[in-house]
């Protein structure tokens, strides 16, 4: 145990095998980040897995159940780093139950179109998530250019 507090989060798409659009949720708090985009999820409890947490509170936040894909990876086991005491791991996640509705923590939901990278980046971000959103979408369009026909 590295002392991190374990934040997770969830990278919601329309569909795990063909993903066109990307869930996110507008923070109301705290205050400095107010107004900014993130990765709906939140902090690991204590006898709780990741993977627990994370279905936990897409429940609370946003009243859906979903169904987990991997895990994009940080290249840390700890996580994409929040702060100095926090870092968050990220799941691609699929609807499976519900519609998405702003509960807790947020006050607006959009899905927003994966193709258009300048749509995604030019959403205030988190800081911290900017970096992550970064990785998702380069990860995306890899798989994307991977899974290309041969012409």
């Amino acid at each position: 145990m590295t002392g991190l507090i374990g934040v997770v989060g969830g990278a919601v798409l329309d569909s795990l095998a063909e993903p066109g659009r990307l869930l996110v949720a507008r923070r109301t708090a705290p205050p400095h980040f107010a107004g900014m985009w993130e990765f709906p999820g939140g902090k690991v409890e204590a006898g709780e897995t990741a993977e627990q947490a994370l279905h936990r509170e897409l429940f609370e936040e946003l009243g859906v159940s979903v169904r987990l894909g991997s895990e994009l990876g940080s290249g840390s086991a700890d996580g994409w780093p929040l702060n100095d005491r926090a870092a968050m791991r990220v799941w691609f996640a699929e609807l499976v139950d519900g519609d998405p509705r702003p509960l807790q923590d947020h006050d607006e939901l959009r899905w927003i179109d994966l193709r258009n990278r300048d749509e995604v980046l030019d959403l205030p971000w988190i800081p911290a998530d900017l970096p992550i959103v970064e990785a998702l979408l380069d990860r995306l369009s890899a798989a994307e250019t991977t899974a290309a026909p041969a012409h």
